[in-house]
């Protein structure tokens, strides 16, 4: 399903398909080691998980497009804020192997748990960078704000927020992972240029937020609890509720908007 002109949803990836460019978002390896960690014991199978839907969303997206060019993680590719621990190496290293069979040119974005990613990077020599653009897009993982939005920039595409809807039938609740789309305006900045003043006007731009990747993470439900980026943050909840809603299922599903899921 298309999200926006040249930019499907396959999964809870991103594909640009004039670039032929693969999005990854917040993947958290090593997250049940963690939850173990802290006493919640749960069999430390999703690793296994993340290679098969990994799988599945390269081969689907090399049938439909023929090939893909490049792939951009967009930031939380492992889980611990500290050390790197024995099976983060081994299972980080194996994901970015099997993504390397299949595309060459590999992006990391930094997020908000990528502290100490670099020694893992430079393994495959893979560099950690904060933003990407391409095309008239910019990537971030979007636990900031970037200080500059370039002129030429019409889409910013985000993670970190594991957006996800409750859907009621009947007495039953579910929780679904989803894609936001809406608008997201920048704030007017003064710099200065030498000794001359320069206003940055604000501008409305596409903003697009991925859900997590990793099956063990649900998501903040945006009908209910607390946003966590400053892009939505920021956005004020009039806006917010004009926000269109593609949930992800069996396959993926157009909602409309925010507002029309909180009327149910």
């Amino acid at each position: 399903m298309k999200i926006q002109k040249d930019i499907e949803i396959i999964d809870v990836c991103l594909f640009l398909t004039k670039s032929k460019t693969l999005i990854i978002p917040d993947v958290h390896i090593g997250y049940e080691e963690a939850l173990n960690k802290q006493g919640i014991l749960i069999p430390r199978t999703q690793f296994q998980e993340i290679m098969k839907k990994i799988e599945s969303i390269i081969k689907e997206t090399i049938n439909k497009f023929k090939e893909i060019k490049q792939i951009v993680i967009i930031g939380d590719l492992k889980h611990e804020f500290g050390k790197i621990s024995e099976t983060e190496w081994r299972q980080t290293l194996k994901f970015l192997d099997y993504l390397h069979k299949y595309c060459k040119n590999i992006v990391l974005l930094k997020g908000n748990h990528d502290k100490i990613l670099g020694p893992i990077a430079n393994k495959r020599n893979l560099q950690v960078i904060e933003a990407y653009e391409i095309e008239d897009m910019l990537l971030v993982h979007g636990h900031e704000l970037p200080i500059v939005v370039p002129p030429k920039i019409k889409t910013i595409i985000i993670g970190h927020e594991h957006t996800a809807v409750s859907l009621r039938e009947g007495p039953r609740v579910e929780k679904y992972k989803c894609f936001l789309k809406g608008k997201w305006k920048t704030n007017e900045k003064t710099t200065k240029d030498g000794k001359k003043k320069i206003i940055i006007k604000s501008r409305t731009l596409n903003l697009i937020v991925l859900p997590s990747f990793n099956p063990l993470i649900e998501g903040t439900d945006i009908l209910k609890e607390e946003l966590l980026s400053p892009f939505l943050k920021e956005t004020k909840r009039s806006a917010l509720k004009d926000f269109e809603v593609f949930i992800v299922g069996d396959k993926t599903y157009e909602f409309g908007k925010i507002k029309s899921l909180l009327r149910k």
